[in-house]
């Protein structure tokens, strides 16, 4: 799994997320991340077919919804995902809230759809470390990655090494806090100091965490922006303060509470 990837959460379907990943494939993103949710599956897939990459070089990642958790259901819709997305296979498939209830049919469903190859990859997302050690005190199968909400505003320190701890990769969406804090004075001052903006340096404080991240964009020039991190690195003392930033500011969805 490619460490930085394009986001396509709240991308409207039809030519502007075609585009937007059309874009991002032509400025080197090689990891697209959609779920059934967005809506958008469809124009995901057409882009990375059109591409002209090699298939095994795009890795793509969809999600199974809440009102489709269950076995059978969570069957039908990952096939139903795979033919929206018109592709040979899903990359990595994973369970998109920690829903009540149904969760362990559901992770059920995702191992056997991993055993007949529908998807080469299993995961969870929005899952605390509660429903991590409830899933894995049910199944021997270890989830390959957890997203969540992770940036320096919402740094999850504890899930992060609980998940390194257990061999899970942990994959940050809303690694920008949706922009809301691109002016803190803080981050900007360290944005300075490396002649890069404030975005560029929460994703690379998320990499250098050992963190995937999945920036959201339909606009080229911040495509490029977002991957534009990889000629530069935080020294301990910028990790330090931007480790410090921390205040648990959630932009989406809290699951601290889901039983």
């Amino acid at each position: 799994m490619p460490r930085l990837g394009l986001g396509v959460y709240q991308i409207a379907s039809g030519g502007s997320c075609r585009r937007a990943v059309e874009y991002a494939l032509k400025t080197g993103y090689r990891h697209i991340d959609t779920a059934s949710f967005y809506g958008n599956e469809a124009d995901v897939g057409r882009a990375v077919r059109e591409s002209a990459l090699p298939r095994e070089q795009v890795f793509v990642t969809t999600k199974l919804w809440n009102s489709d958790q269950g076995y059978a259901s969570a069957i039908k819709a990952a096939e139903k995902s795979r033919k929206l997305l018109a592709l040979d296979r899903i990359d990595l498939y994973l369970i998109h809230w920690p829903e009540p209830g149904r969760r362990h049919d559901s992770w059920r469903a995702l191992i056997d759809l991993r055993k007949c190859g529908l998807a080469r990859s299993i995961g969870v997302s929005n899952y605390t470390i509660a429903h991590l050690k409830e899933l894995m005190a049910y199944s021997d199968v270890v989830p390959a990655v957890n997203q969540v909400e992770f940036n320096p505003f919402l740094y999850q320190r504890q899930l992060l090494d609980f998940c390194t701890a257990n061999g899970i990769a942990l994959v940050a969406y809303c690694p920008l806090s949706r922009a809301r804090k691109l002016g803190d004075p803080r981050l900007r001052r360290i944005a300075s100091k490396h002649g890069k903006t404030a975005a560029q340096v929460m994703i690379r404080w998320t990499l250098q965490r050992g963190v995937a991240a999945i920036p959201k964009s339909s606009r080229p020039e911040r495509i490029e922006e977002n991957a534009s991190v990889f000629d530069f690195a935080l020294d301990n003392g910028d990790m330090a303060q931007l480790d410090a930033l921390d205040e648990g500011y959630h932009t989406c969805w809290d699951p601290t509470n889901v039983r």
